[in-house]
């Protein structure tokens, strides 16, 4: 399981010489206004490049050093209307351009979350954009409270917000309460920064390291959420876009921590697809021999789960999981429909239905109790209370908790194990109000829009959604595919080949493009 699917659970992570240029860029505007923003004059940033490697244990750090990455620190202003305010610094990291000749501008990367770290993917990207990398400085960063830029820290028991209602009113009442003090524990121990945490504060950040670079124009790589901070870039500073691919496209309409209830039936889908998977191998997972054997052997741990915690695992890692939790586990492992996914999901609830049946499960699996960890336990706090800081920042939700019992009552009937699990309340019903509305897309955009028909995360509908708000853009779609990220992810040589076609050109294809898994 790598970092990329386990962030997708909280679901759920350049240029040093500037040259000045002519041309203010767009009309002046306020910083609250949903219009057009000023642009950053170009070469203003100052950058000192170094080395990434904070220490010994710094695997990130290590990885972009073998890659020949070099890391700096752009400074932009905690709240942007306030420019000559308090400062904060973003992490950002460089593979430069080889082909100077050839060079395009720089690239950069969003990885999404909300709340994922991006700093350490200029190597991945580098190998998927294959003779293309060298035209490009390829561009991470870690976006506001995030990662090494200014990360908040809720302090939070938990590695995400998101939880389920569970089998009953009772579990849902705890649930309020937990919810009601995870946002308390987010106001108290990082009150200051939480009203700066919008995405159009990140856009505006953007446009900072756009100018820091000394680029005209900014070219963009966003996957799953970072598709929405690319829409919101987009609209603020329209003239300063370039070539922009979003994977894995949200609707921006439909973005909010509100959201999770529109990813039921994809899920439902992928979960149907996964049982049919596991009973052709009932030898190897004994879960049972067909579809609906599976899902009832699944039905049957949610159901223990409510009757008393399971318990998985042995010594230090053993986890304890209840009805709001158990469900969380087969959520996250339907993130994507490869082999090792696969596989790693039918273990899993292989060890709930040992846990179910009160049989020791043995010890887990590393990946697994990895991710137990990084979701139930608070090794990972930092970046589930960055996750809802900026969603709660973003949009208000309901805050009357029977709004939310009565979504979980009506999805359970039909949804029994991800209905009550993603029409739960979260702690954003108790933050304060956002202080910007969320952002309107008025301005066309010639992005490449890139998605899979059974996308379990930022779902297909959402994408073709964004497709029609932007009329200039193309549409690349992966059928037949329950994959969430494409794009230098899942290996296929359709999608890999159409996005670096338009990077390396700069020319959408003539025509929407259908490839094949």
């Amino acid at each position: 399981m790598t970092r990329h699917h386990i962030v997708a659970l909280g679901a759920a992570l350049a240029m040093c010489a500037g040259i000045g240029l002519s041309g203010a860029g767009a009309a002046q505007a306020d910083p609250r206004s949903d219009g057009p923003q000023s642009a950053v004059p170009q070469g203003t940033g100052g950058l000192r490049w170094g080395s990434c490697v904070l220490g010994p244990d710094d695997q990130v750090g290590q990885e972009l050093a073998d890659a020949g990455a070099q890391c700096a620190e752009v400074r932009v202003p905690l709240d942007h209307r306030r420019p000559a305010g308090r400062s904060i610094g973003i992490a950002i990291s460089r593979i430069a351009a080889t082909d100077r000749a050839h060079r395009i501008g720089a690239l950069l990367l969003d990885d999404g979350g909300p709340g994922g770290p991006t700093l350490g993917a200029p190597p991945r990207v580098k190998a998927a954009l294959k003779e293309v990398a060298g035209r490009y400085d390829i561009i991470g960063m870690d976006p506001r409270f995030v990662g090494r830029s200014n990360p908040i820290d809720c302090k939070w028991p938990v590695g995400s917000g998101i939880t389920g209602a569970g089998n009953s009113r009772a579990s849902f009442d705890r649930q309020v309460a937990f919810q009601k003090d995870l946002a308390a524990k987010c106001r108290k121990n990082a009150g200051d920064l939480l009203p700066y945490a919008s995405t159009r504060d990140t856009a505006r950040d953007m446009d900072r390291i756009r100018a820091a670079l000394g680029e005209r124009k900014l070219n963009y790589l966003g996957v799953s959420y970072g598709t929405y901070l690319g829409t919101v870039y987009s609209q603020l500073f329209p003239d300063r876009v370039g070539r922009f691919v979003f994977d894995g496209a949200l609707d921006p309409t439909a973005y909010g921590a509100t959201m999770l209830p529109g990813m039921i039936d994809a899920n439902e889908h992928a979960l149907d697809d996964w049982a049919a998977w596991t009973a052709a191998r009932h030898t190897t997972y004994s879960l049972g021999r067909t579809a609906p054997e599976v899902l009832g052997a699944v039905r049957h741990a949610v159901e223990a789960a409510g009757r008393g915690p399971l318990v998985l695992g042995e010594g230090a890692d053993t986890f304890r999981l209840d009805d709001t939790q158990v469900p969380f586990i087969v959520f996250g492992g339907l993130v994507d429909d490869s082999e090792p996914s696969l596989d790693s999901l039918a273990v899993a609830v292989g060890a709930l239905a040992k846990a179910a049946a009160g049989q020791p499960t043995g010890p887990l699996t590393p990946d697994f109790a990895a991710l137990l960890r990084y979701v139930f336990t608070d090794a990972d706090s930092a970046s589930a209370g960055a996750q809802m800081a900026i969603m709660c920042a973003d949009k208000a939700v309901p805050r009357d908790p029977e709004t939310y019992w009565r979504q979980v009552e009506a999805s359970r009937a039909a949804h029994p194990v991800l209905g009550p699990a993603l029409s739960n309340v979260t702690p954003c019903a108790f933050w304060d109000r956002p202080r910007e509305p969320l952002t309107q897309v008025r301005t066309d955009l010639p992005a490449l829009i890139v998605g899979a028909t059974g996308d379990t995360r930022t779902v297909y509908k959402g994408a073709v959604a964004l497709h029609r708000m932007l009329p200039s853009s193309r549409m690349v779609t992966l059928k037949d595919v329950n994959s969430h990220g494409l794009y230098g992810f899942y290996g296929n040589a359709c999608i890999d080949g159409a996005v670096n076609a338009y990077l390396g050109t700069g020319r959408l294809p003539a025509a929407d493009i259908s490839c094949a898994k």
